[in-house]
């Protein structure tokens, strides 16, 4: 027969399955377990954990808060001072996140004018030649004037224009200066929504009325839902120590999860509330540790010369992490996972007959009998099998 006409005839051959079955306990073995394997994984991890057969959604959330609590401190820069929430939370409203003032160099009556520059490897010196006038050090507080004055009875550095007199921050007040803000309270209002499932929620809850917000302190086993928190008990579930983290600063990361299985009752959606430290703290590579930046209150002295107040504030930086995944059933996830099980069971089959027509010692016989080429005979309607002795051939 030649190649056309062989050609021609496959074209109008047509294939249909043929059940075989074999008596091997390997085999057999193989396709019990493959079959176990897959319901397994597709019950347990494809439905459960993973719940392919939902649709999801990302969280979109809004964050607003506000702080509670007085200090009464008394300091040298200071004398007796009442601080309140307009002093130490800075600035008033953050976008998703807050600054409690724990610690403060503060620097008084600075106004503009010439005085030495504060020691340092780049400012100080032994006569004038050694300072050049206008020359703005980056590392220093000022422009250099020209001239080398006295700093100390030991010490002379490069006189600068500047705020004078300038800030000296080489000493950080130990205890902190606000160290009794671990008592202060924080009420965080979180609203969320998932637009597909057209879903929204806040973390004030239905079962919370005013009385019971007045009074409330979040805690896991008491109050896990309660939207006040202790920001002592925020750092230490942060494993750290306030006091300690109070004298430099630090940023803490408040973590609300509103993972949520919406084809539950809505009441089980619920946020859920996790605390930890965002900042380096790596004791072998401590370099520039903690939070601070600079602020200054200005206002005219009684000679009606602008003076300034310099702060250089240490606190910690709350920042409100919300995250979560909503899942509802829909049926189109639910056919392409069902189909995809499908086809893995079906592909169990592929691997089975690949044994054993190729791993075990009868797999010429097997062989044999897998694959039929059926003709047709006579008008009698006699047919025979013509066997083909290798897997895979026409």
């Amino acid at each position: 027969m030649g190649c056309s006409a062989y050609c021609f005839h496959c074209l109008f051959d047509h294939g249909t399955p043929v059940i075989l079955v074999v008596s091997s306990k390997k085999v057999g073995f193989i396709f019990r377990l493959l079959q176990l394997c897959i319901i397994v994984y597709v019950a347990v991890y494809v439905c459960w954990y993973k719940r392919a057969y939902q649709e999801r959604d990302s969280v979109i959330s809004s964050v607003s808060t506000k702080v509670k609590g007085n200090i009464l401190t008394n300091s040298s820069a200071l004398g007796t001072h009442v601080w309140d929430t307009s002093e130490y939370v800075i600035p008033p409203q953050g976008e998703n996140s807050f600054f409690v003032l724990t610690n403060a160099i503060v620097t008084q009556g600075q106004t503009q004018g010439s005085c030495p520059e504060i020691p340092s490897e780049f400012t100080n010196c032994q006569s004038d030649s050694d300072c050049k006038e206008g020359l703005k050090e980056i590392r220093g507080n000022g422009v250099q004037t020209g001239k080398c004055v006295q700093y100390s009875e030991t010490i002379k550095t490069c006189e600068v224009l500047s705020w004078c007199p300038l800030e000296n921050d080489t000493v950080i007040p130990k205890p902190a200066l606000l160290s009794a803000a671990e008592d202060f309270t924080v009420l965080i209002k979180n609203n969320i929504q998932y637009p597909k499932f057209k879903f929204r929620k806040r973390n004030i809850l239905r079962h919370i009325n005013s009385t019971y917000l007045k009074n409330c302190t979040f805690n896991h086993k008491t109050d896990p839902h309660c939207p006040v928190f202790r920001l002592g008990d925020i750092v230490t579930e942060s494993g750290e120590d306030f006091s300690i983290m109070a004298l430099k600063g630090g940023i803490i990361g408040i973590f609300i999860d509103w993972s949520c299985d919406l084809d539950f009752n809505e009441r089980f959606c619920v946020p859920k509330y996790s605390f930890r430290r965002l900042d380096n703290k790596n004791p072998e590579n401590n370099v520039a540790p903690g939070y601070n930046f600079r602020y200054a209150k200005y206002y005219m002295n009684n000679e009606n010369t602008e003076t300034r107040t310099l702060i250089k504030a240490f606190g910690i930086r709350f920042d409100v992490i919300v995250f979560g995944m909503a899942g509802k059933f829909n049926i189109v996830p639910t056919i392409v996972n069902v189909g995809a099980a499908l086809a893995l069971l079906n592909l169990m089959k592929v691997i089975c007959d690949w044994f054993m027509l190729n791993c075990l010692s009868d797999s010429e016989y097997y062989s044999k009998h897998k694959f039929k080429h059926l003709k047709p005979k006579d008008e009698s309607e006699t047919f025979s099998f013509t066997d083909q002795s290798s897997y895979g051939t026409p």
